[in-house]
């Protein structure tokens, strides 16, 4: 039987990693896995605890990971593909997602180390031995470090404010991205930083193992989210790598020889190394791509505007790369094959409209009574606010729930009204940044599921609407993977023949004409939303 050609989509998360292969020329998914960090028993000894999968802080706000545990976690997911009989010598083609802003200090030996994984007979050995000596601090810093408020205002500060800030960097200089989390490095592990030879994301981190090359270059997608690359030219920014260094030991110049060339998402770093050609039965042949982030990866899947309603909200929206949000509350980027697009984070999600139906005495999956309140409930009709944690789109404070169009207790009013409220408002402030486009409204999440809620949004939006399943990076990663093999070979391709297989889409849902005249006309809904969420938003800012 001939031999298929299939990609590897790859995704190191922050409590699994996943593998997904999809057969390059018939467009289908053939196999995915994933292996639980605190589950599997070959990777649960390396110290993370809690639900968020981290070593123990010694403060808050740090959120670090063992980057031993990483290794490990490619072994084990190769050892248990090669013993489930999965064809690895068909894979012609590897591509990485990992979780965004994540990042490695490897040490000045690391490229001699590293070299080690093209020397025929490494096999006999396992990764962790091979490579052991070659990073400068045993930890991840997570996309989770918040104790680094102090560092990510010193960065904009130094830029001359947040307006110069975001027209350089595309964001306003936000905590948890890497820039501010280096800085505080530096300062809590001065011999760390020191002994560092290059600074990697864990995105361009893993493509570095797989290839046995430690200098593979980091991908624009994913380092948009370092605050220290230009995001119109796609390159290091020079005032932006003085504003992380300033202060530091070597000052620009060192952090600056740290850093290593920014490319496409899409540039091929290489073969994949003899060692797992030796021990896993790779093909010498097999591509490995240079990667991107967790959201980069995730977007490639989606043409247009992608809504995912999970415990938070994310909303990507696709752009033209020239219009930011000079609000400072989402954050400009590329996906993993180079499209600009907005990354927003509404923190108050799913979970808010959880604790409303609670308050109405339903239980946690209790959804048909409140499907029923939203069928006989008016869109555009009332108004309710609650954010039970802090905000950052758009930025604002905790609150109680608070009722503007009604007083007592209703199932309908307040639940129709919380849910109108968050869509309008993530609607509203990605509206200056948004392009026109003839794609509908792609949502995915648990909240897809309402009939009522799809209504909603359709209308809000004032687009068509197409439910997907949860689609996940490493989905993601494998259709880049396969888009980028496909151009090797002089076939031209669009990415949309490739996802148009591996998405499971629902029917086409368009607006309602009564809904989207009380949302859109002048004095309706929306524009009584704007006063009204700004108003609240002033009277409770962000601490």
């Amino acid at each position: 039987m001939a031999s298929k050609r299939l990609s590897l989509g790859l995704d190191i998360s922050t409590q699994s990693i996943s593998a997904v292969l999809i057969d390059i020329d018939s467009r289908e998914l053939i196999y995915q896995y994933s292996l639980d960090y605190q589950k599997d028993t070959r990777l649960k000894k390396f110290g993370i605890q809690g639900q968020n999968y981290i070593l123990p802080p010694a403060h808050d706000g740090e959120a670090n990971q063992p980057v031993k545990m990483f290794m490990a976690a490619i072994e084990a997911l190769f050892a248990d593909m090669k013993a489930a009989g999965v064809p690895m010598r068909d894979i012609l083609v590897c591509n990485t997602s990992a979780q965004q802003h994540s990042h490695a200090y490897l040490g000045h030996k690391a490229r001699t180390i590293f070299g080690r994984l093209n020397i025929p007979g490494a096999d006999k050995s396992n990764l962790l031995k091979i490579l052991d000596g070659s990073f400068a601090l045993d930890i991840v810093p997570t996309w989770m470090t918040s104790d680094t408020v102090k560092q990510a205002d010193y960065i904009r500060t130094f830029m001359g404010g947040q307006e110069k800030m975001i027209q350089a960097s595309g964001s306003n200089s936000p905590a948890r991205f890497t820039g501010a989390v280096i800085r505080k490095i530096a300062e809590q592990f001065p011999q760390g930083y020191q002994d560092t030879e290059h600074v990697h994301l864990l995105s361009s981190l893993i493509p570095a193992v797989l290839t046995g090359n430690s200098r593979v270059p980091l991908d624009y997608g994913n380092s948009c989210g370092m605050s220290m690359m230009e995001y119109a030219t796609k390159d290091w920014s020079v005032k932006l790598v003085k504003a992380v260094a300033d202060g530091l030991p070597g000052g620009e110049s060192t952090l600056r020889n740290k850093l290593l060339p920014i490319v496409s998402p899409l540039t091929i770093d290489g073969r994949i190394a003899t060692f797992f050609i030796e021990r896993y039965g790779f093909s010498p042949d097999c591509r490995i791509l240079a990667g991107s982030g967790d959201n980069p990866q995730s977007k490639v899947l989606v043409t247009g505007n992608l809504l995912s309603l999970g415990s938070s909200f994310v909303n990507m929206t696709a752009t033209d790369g020239k219009h930011l949000d000079m609000s400072g509350a989402s954050n400009a980027m590329y996906d993993g094959i180079g499209r600009p697009f907005m990354f927003s984070c509404r923190t108050n999600g799913a979970l808010v409209w959880d604790q409303l139906r609670a308050v109405h005495g339903l239980k946690k999956d209790e959804y048909e009574p409140a499907e029923k309140a939203l069928q006989e409930t008016q869109a555009g009709r009332f108004m309710a606010f609650w954010q039970p944690r802090d905000e950052s789109f758009p930025v604002s404070g905790k609150y109680d729930l608070v009722r503007t169009t009604h007083n007592g207790p209703d199932l309908g009013a307040d639940y129709s009204g919380l849910i109108e409220t968050t869509l309008g408002t993530i609607y509203l402030y990605s509206n200056s940044f948004a392009k026109a486009s003839t794609e509908p409204l792609y949502v995915t999440g648990g909240a897809n599921k309402s009939p009522e809620i799809i209504r909603r949004i359709a209308a809000i939006w004032n687009q068509p609407v197409v439910r997907i399943d949860e689609a996940g990076a490493a989905l993601g990663a494998a259709a880049a993977g396969a888009y980028a093999f496909l151009k090797t070979t002089g076939k031209e391709v669009k990415i949309e023949e490739i996802n148009k297989k591996l998405l499971k889409k629902g029917d086409l849902i368009h607006p309602m004409p009564a809904d989207v005249n009380a949302y859109h006309a002048a004095g309706g809904y929306l524009e009584q939303l704007a006063a009204a969420a700004d108003k609240i938003i002033k009277e409770h800012p962000s601490k």
